[in-house]
């Protein structure tokens, strides 16, 4: 109980998050307009992950706990933020539109992803994909490890996204966990960028999908009060990382600024894109399918 404390004593409190964001203009909630589905917003959210220059953040301790059903018994687990080595932005593929309102939201979907260690979990899931491109593939039978990354929500170069959508964005906080058998996936497709800071730096690419390495499940951080119509959206965020085989990208620097309530005191950050490593395709676990 005394290391609870100590931890929650070190994570940023509610009301230094609140005003962090002021400054940003964000509302404590989400403002009136229409919310994507979690059906809608998780089948079309595809993220191009680019290895990055490695940054080591302050230290910073957080608590994180499962937020989607199929892993909500898991328990809570104590993280320590390790160096930054991806940032992953929201891409279409062949030339596949997200519908709207989905695509407002997914086109500010922008994830730095950080080493993180923890448990091994040893759990057998059966993963299908969601994304109508890939929803005839067949399932796959894969085993959780333990944790690799944390992947939370950034704005780049400082261009914040309307009130309404950063108040769904800046709870997004994906733990991403090794899994096993890495089965390639072979499929051929062509990449186009999504998010108004990149599209002008990387043209479309095709890339050939390579083996799975990560799944990637949505959790939430001790501090960071989520509401009730926006968890219901964010549970159901499942992404399974694959290894891609692709020509050179361009390299370029960006401004990273941390959006979520319970990081919102960290510096700002450089980070260099150093090319394209990943893609990670929207999934539902042992047939639970996001609603809507």
């Amino acid at each position: 109980m005394d290391r609870r404390k100590s931890v929650l004593r070190r994570i940023t409190s509610a009301g230094a998050a609140i005003l962090a964001l002021a400054f940003l203009g964000v509302p404590p909630a989400t403002a009136a307009g229409a919310l994507p589905s979690p059906k809608m917003l998780t089948a079309y959210l595809d993220l191009e992950c680019f290895k990055t220059n490695s940054y080591q953040p302050p230290p910073t301790t957080l608590m994180l706990r499962h937020i989607n059903p199929v892993l909500a018994n898991l328990p809570t687990e104590i993280v320590t933020l390790g160096p930054r080595d991806q940032l992953c932005v929201p891409v279409t593929k062949n030339d596949q539109q997200p519908p709207p309102p989905a695509l407002d939201f997914i086109r500010f979907i922008d994830l730095a992803c950080y080493r993180i260690s923890g448990r091994n979990v040893g759990i057998g899931l059966v993963l299908s994909h969601l994304n109508p491109l890939f929803q005839n593939f067949p399932p796959t039978q894969v085993s959780m490890g333990g944790p690799q990354q944390l992947c939370v929500p950034v704005i780049k170069n400082n261009v914040v996204p309307p009130a309404e959508v950063l108040a769904v964005v800046r709870h997004i906080d994906l733990k991403c966990y090794g899994v096993f058998p890495n089965t390639p996936m072979g499929a051929q497709i062509s990449l186009r960028q999504l998010n108004p800071v990149v599209v002008p730096q990387i043209p479309d690419h095709p890339v050939r999908i390579g083996p799975a390495r990560q799944l990637c499940v949505p959790v939430q951080k001790a501090g960071d009060v989520i509401p009730n119509q926006i968890l219901g959206i964010i549970r159901w965020i499942d992404l399974e990382k694959f290894d891609l085989d692709v020509a050179a990208t361009p390299q370029f620097a960006l401004t990273l600024r941390h959006i979520n309530p319970v990081l919102a005191g960290l510096p700002q950050e450089q980070a260099i894109l150093t090319g394209s490593g990943q893609l990670a395709l929207p999934v539902a676990k042992n047939g639970a399918l996001p609603p809507g």
